[in-house]
């Protein structure tokens, strides 16, 4: 039978057969050996060839072949550095949520996971969330942020999953295909699931006072049918995004537009840093460009690949 993965576990698999019927799946050990270099060699989106077997009187599921991939989403695991850690398959698009606060996301989050969906070439779309608390300062931030990632082509939209804001605008932006959901835990994902599909009711919790952090509510990744004829992939929050497999000289390719700017510098190899007549550097100094996006991307040259917010350290 051919299926699609909806949850993985690690070491179990919820796959939706071609009939709709749910069935329970594993792998077996030699399946790991064969050439797969990720955390999780079968991820949620994946579509799979399995056979059913009887095992102490129940039926498994026992997967035998995955299907060649469309695209997928991966990041460096913080645990095994020379990994990497698929988050998901096969996805259409990507939603990233944002909060300045409660949690707070920095840049460096948000630029590194922009730079890994353009290297794996999955749009994405940034959802300021709970924008109905914000006041003073935080306006104007947010305001600001959007300008920046609209200005290099990135749809950014203010939205409150708690209130229910735009959420006729998401369903449209998602009907027809598979996207998936990711940010910061507490961020607010789940509750954000439950606005645009309240048949689901996914569990929430609120932010931790002590590290004004989220929770985990969401263990593992998880696709789910909406009822407007949508797939969404509810992630569990990312403390941190390791880029994966960028050498030096292709991180600047990411940034779009640092490459729209590129065949302007003197120097074809440029990595926009000290060399002469450098086009993005020039942009930088009349403010062409972001200066979060500048230090964000110098921070990836450096090679701090498991980069992790401080803030979110503590566990």
């Amino acid at each position: 039978m051919t299926g699609l993965v909806y949850k993985s576990t690690g070491s179990n698999y919820w796959v939706k057969a071609d009939s709709g019927e749910f069935f329970e799946c594993r792998i077996k050990g030699k399946f790991r050996i064969q050439g797969i270099k990720s955390t999780n060699p079968i991820a949620v989106g994946d579509v799979v060839d399995f056979d059913i077997e009887i095992s102490a009187g129940k039926e498994i599921g026992v997967i035998k072949h995955i299907h060649d991939r469309i695209n997928y989403l991966a990041r460096r695991s913080v645990n095994l550095s020379k990994q990497l850690h698929i988050l998901a398959a096969n996805i259409d698009q990507a939603f990233l949520l944002v909060t300045l606060n409660n949690p707070p996301t920095l840049t460096g989050f948000i630029d590194r996971f922009l730079a890994t969906c353009e290297a794996y070439d999955i749009k994405v779309v940034i959802l300021f969330n709970k924008s109905d608390t914000y006041q003073g300062d935080a306006v104007f931030e947010l305001k600001f942020l959007k300008q920046i990632y609209e200005k290099i082509g990135y749809a950014c939209y203010e939205i409150s999953a708690k209130q229910g804001t735009h959420t006729e605008l998401l369903r449209n932006l998602m009907t027809g295909k598979i996207t998936l959901l990711a940010g910061h835990s507490g961020v607010g994902k789940s509750t954000l699931v439950n606005s645009l599909d309240a048949a689901l009711s996914l569990k929430t919790k609120n932010i931790s006072e002590q590290h004004q952090q989220g929770q985990h509510t969401t263990t593992f990744a998880e696709m789910y049918d909406l009822g407007f004829g949508a797939g969404i992939i509810d992630s569990p929050g990312i403390k941190g995004f390791g880029i994966f497999d960028m050498e030096k000289e292709e991180i600047g390719h990411f940034f779009p537009e640092f490459f729209a700017l590129k065949s302007q510098c003197r120097f074809h190899n440029c990595l926009h840093l000290e060399e002469p007549g450098c086009a993005v550097k020039e942009a930088l100094e009349k403010e062409e460009v972001a200066w979060s996006r500048y230090q964000n991307y110098v921070q990836m040259l450096d090679g701090d690949s498991n980069y992790r917010e401080d803030i979110y350290a503590v566990e």
